[in-house]
């Protein structure tokens, strides 16, 4: 069998009208009746472009020169926006960003779902559209070229680590660490064996996970140990599966945020699920539980519910909340958060979601309203049991508006219900991802 040829790019330069922008934050034109994702461009530029891919179904590029510049652009701030993938619309303003995603996701309502709400809900944003990052992975590096490691987020559409000073999206504990991080590793002895730092907090605490493909030395523990001291950071090492995170000091860290308006405290551990936008978490429970018109009789039931993020709130409302979630170690950090919390009107139960479901004792149960978080992959395998639970209202928080379109065609097409409201949030600033929620009544 013959090799495949590489086709041959276009030569440079290219000129064209951006029409719109892509889902992952492109500029996308369109040059004798192809789609070109050009980098760098907004909707309404002329652009001149140089093509960096071209396919049988659509082309990419790069924008080298920008001719008409949308009123919507902006100066990023990140000395390193261009070359780190870690966002990709720095170079948009906050409100044009939001007003792109509310149209992304009102467009996968209709293409998908083949629904439309009856309201759009005002998006929802928080004031720190920097350092607000409070979950991250983080890429390392060794690269003998340049005699220094890399630390930080993947370069735009490669493998590579990028070359990175600091970060403005992450907190700034941790975002203007990149060069400490990137010197403390490489005067390790194993700096060629760490591929990632994994980042989480708490309101007051910071953990580093250090990923290890080979055991640290007397002198490295020690170096690490200092590190953490100095910076007023906790360093974790994982050297296998997610049963081997380990306190590098003697002591684990209680990390924890709260939740004011509700008086709650909730625990976790650093490699548990946490929403990774402290603020703009606060504001989306208030909503959620808005748009749930919760009641004193009101029996809830929390799909996907985590550490008890959504629950332990909906408890202080309700008669009664029953929380499933499919990671047994969020299950037990949910009860003892409750427990912690004083909460004794919550029940918990550890279910696969995504497989048969008709042995849970819960499916035995009635309830009028549910609170559904799922992952990326969406909800769909629970819908057809909620009409039989006697589920009157629905509220979707989705981290994707595909499936989030895709589940909402289900739920009006297939099972009763109708769309009464949904809007974005913005849980990510100034990168593609759009996070969103959705109200459903049953008709």
């Amino acid at each position: 069998m013959g090799r495949s040829r590489r086709r041959k790019l276009p030569p440079d330069p290219v000129l064209t009208k951006v029409d719109t922008l892509s889902h992952d934050g492109r500029g996308v034109a369109h040059i004798d009746g192809k789609a070109v994702f050009i980098h760098g461009a907004l909707p309404g530029e002329t652009v001149n472009f140089r093509y960096t891919r071209t396919q049988k179904n659509f082309d990419e590029g790069e924008a080298i020169e920008i001719l008409n510049p949308s009123p919507d652009r902006v100066t990023p701030e990140c000395p390193h926006f261009g070359l780190c993938g870690g966002c990709s619309l720095q170079h948009q303003s906050a409100e044009a960003q939001i007003l792109s995603k509310q149209t992304a996701l009102l467009d996968a309502f209709t293409r998908i779902g083949k629904v439309q709400p009856a309201t759009t809900l005002p998006p929802l944003v928080s004031n720190d559209a920097f350092g607000y990052r409070r979950k991250a992975r983080l890429g390392v590096k060794y690269v003998a070229k340049k005699g220094k490691v890399l630390v930080g987020f993947r370069e735009r559409g490669t493998p590579y680590v990028a070359d990175l000073s600091q970060c403005l999206i992450l907190h700034p504990k941790v975002g203007q660490l990149i060069t400490p991080l990137s010197d403390l590793i490489g005067s390790l002895s194993i700096k060629e064996r760490i591929p990632q730092i994994e980042v989480a907090m708490g309101d007051s605490d910071c953990v580093l996970i250090f990923r290890l493909l080979a055991p640290l030395s007397a002198t490295d523990t020690e170096q690490l140990l200092a590190f953490g001291a100095e910076k007023g950071v906790a360093i974790y090492t994982q050297s296998g599966g997610p049963d081997t995170v380990t306190p590098l000091q003697s002591q684990p860290i209680d990390l924890h945020y709260d939740l004011p308006a509700y008086g709650l405290t909730l625990h976790f551990l650093p490699n548990d699920f946490t929403q990774v936008n402290s603020a703009l978490n606060r504001v989306m429970i208030e909503r959620a539980l808005g748009l749930l018109d919760l009641g004193s009789e009101d029996r809830v039931l929390d799909l996907f519910c985590g550490l008890g993020n959504f629950t332990l709130p909906i408890a202080k409302s309700v008669k009664e909340v029953v929380g499933v979630e499919g990671d047994a170690g969020l299950v037990a950090r949910a009860r003892e958060n409750a427990l912690g919390n004083g909460v004794h009107n919550s029940r918990y139960y550890t279910a696969n979601l995504y497989e048969s479901l008709q042995k849970e004792p819960w499916l035995r149960e009635r309830f009028n309203k549910v609170l559904l978080d799922p992952p990326r992959s969406g909800a769909v395998e629970v819908l057809e049991h909620l009409p039989k639970l006697g589920i009157e209202r629905i509220v979707y928080v989705s981290c994707y508006p595909g499936t989030l379109a895709r589940d909402a065609g289900e739920l009006v097409n297939k099972h009763g219900y109708r769309l009464v409201s949904a809007g974005v949030m913005d849980m990510f600033p100034h990168t593609a991802h759009v996070e969103s929620i959705a109200l459903f009544e049953k008709s």
